[in-house]
């Protein structure tokens, strides 16, 4: 019921959408079952006053009812689902926070980044500092903006009275767009099953006034600890069940890193990768300055030197001394490539060295 009785701007539009369509739909099932009763009494054996015809096979005039009528409906429907999937789109900022009540020009909205973890909630306030586990807040009347992400598998972020569930998946982000208009506490939870400790990650959603979310804050502030990138590594080892924790500080960038799987020391982020991709790639002659992915916890993008693991070469900013004093010996002269040198300029060059380079060299 608490999806036709919300407490947010968006969830009460989608819970409309549902009435809508559910009506429209009944407006043929309805008649469907009444002429499915009545015809099984009226045309029953014992009848001997119904009028019997074995041959009959057409009527044009009950063609068009049989028809028209679910064809209209199916436009209708058709109709609203257009415009309601562009309105209420998630990605889509809002632009009012209830009926009649636009959203002023000057109010920003809230960032509330989340991660869905192995089984249990993050959620970081980059605005505030702060994060939580297991449970948010937000002042009613000022429009949220999350940030949705997953630290291994697929999860569904889903809080009833606030919006529609949104997908969490690793090394992806997506946006959610809703807003509070009343107070209250209200479940959250994840609805895509995710493995065994799936039915416990479950969470409070405050809806407060602004001075109720000043002091959540300020609570969340008092309980001290700092979300860093070790203790994140920590907190994101499966658990079941797990209290409400508070951190009074998170590390810049972390949600970036989760999103990027490169929270990990010495793991190449997605978007440096993506980066040598736009640049070309490494080719033959850079295979040796990245390794393959292995899984999620291995050492993503780096190689081992003088027994200390760097990220590879072609994207670091500082590399031992014996590495760059030892450059790999690689033939180029039948290699062509973005990244590779002219081999008519240096007949029998070197793999380049970080102090001389850290992107792919665009052909000249």
């Amino acid at each position: 019921m608490v999806v036709l009785n919300p407490a947010g701007d968006v969830a009460r539009q989608q819970g409309d959408l549902v009435i809508v369509s559910t009506l429209l739909m009944l407006l043929i099932i309805i008649p469907v079952m009444a002429l499915v009763v009545l015809f099984a009494w009226r045309y029953r054996e014992s009848n001997k006053e119904a009028h019997y015809e074995p041959d009959w096979d057409h009527s044009t005039g009950l063609e068009l009812v049989i028809w028209s009528a679910p064809l209209l409906i199916i436009i209708c429907l058709g109709a609203i689902t257009w415009v309601s999937t562009h309105l209420l789109d998630p990605y889509r900022p809002l632009a009012r926070t209830g009926p009649n009540q636009p959203v002023a020009a000057n109010v920003k909205p809230l960032e509330v980044q989340v991660v869905a973890l192995d089984w249990k909630w993050l959620f970081i306030y980059p605005e505030q500092g702060i994060a939580t586990v297991n449970e948010m807040a937000a002042p009613v009347g000022r429009p949220i903006r999350f940030r949705i992400s997953a630290s291994s598998v697929m999860n569904s972020f889903y809080i009833p009275a606030l919006a529609g569930q949104i997908y969490a998946m690793p090394a992806m982000e997506t946006p959610l767009n809703a807003v509070f208009d009343k107070t209250g506490v209200f479940q959250g939870f994840s609805a895509n099953y995710s493995g065994h400790g799936f039915s416990k990650m479950r969470f409070k959603a405050h809806s407060v006034d602004q001075a109720g979310f000043d002091a959540w804050v300020a609570e969340a502030k008092k309980a001290g600890g700092n979300l860093d990138r070790a203790a994140y590594l920590q907190l994101e080892r499966p658990s079941e069940g797990d209290p409400v924790r508070r951190f009074a500080a998170v590390e810049t960038g972390l949600f970036d890193r989760v999103t990027n799987l490169c929270v990990q020391p010495g793991k190449m982020c997605m978007h440096q990768m993506m980066a040598l991709d736009a640049e070309g790639g490494m080719g033959k002659a850079g295979l040796h300055n990245v390794r393959h992915v292995e899984d999620k916890t291995s050492a993503t993008g780096t190689h081992m030197h003088g027994g200390k693991s760097f990220v590879g070469e072609i994207c670091a900013d500082k590399m031992d001394v014996a590495v760059r004093a030892q450059p790999k010996p690689i033939r180029q002269a039948p290699l062509a490539g973005a990244g590779l040198r002219q081999p008519s300029a240096e007949p029998t060059p070197t793999a380049p060295s970080v102090a001389s380079e850290t992107r792919p060299r665009p052909l000249s």
